[in-house]
């Protein structure tokens, strides 16, 4: 009589053969577009900082900004601004204030020329 296979036994049967391991990230990673970090103008600096001032500890913003080879969207809580060493936090990410291209949020007033 043959001998029950365990439920292990069993679910290893079903694993997808990966031949080509590492091969389905190396592909995905070529994938990624790398884009540039952009330098604003003066006008683009301005409304930044306009919107920089505004910023206080416990408001949830959306902040566009440069990392490694691209930008990102990221949503969240401030929890820090340190001015010394120009950076602010959002939850547990942090973000360099020259990496920032745009900050947006229902609260923050938009810069207006008069």
């Amino acid at each position: 009589m043959a001998e029950k296979m365990s439920n292990v036994e069993r679910a290893k049967q079903f694993l997808p053969f990966n031949a080509l391991r590492g091969f389905y990230n190396l592909v995905k990673n070529k994938e990624k577009i790398i884009m540039e970090k952009k330098d604003l103008s003066s006008d683009e600096l301005e409304i930044l900082s306009y919107k920089f001032v505004q910023l206080k500890k416990g408001k949830i913003v959306k902040i566009k900004y440069y990392e490694q080879d691209g930008y990102v969207t990221f949503e969240g809580m401030i929890t820090n601004i340190d001015t010394i060493f120009k950076t602010i936090t959002l939850v547990d990410t942090l973000i360099s204030f020259d990496n920032i291209i745009d900050i947006s949020a229902d609260w923050i007033k938009e810069f207006s020329i008069e």
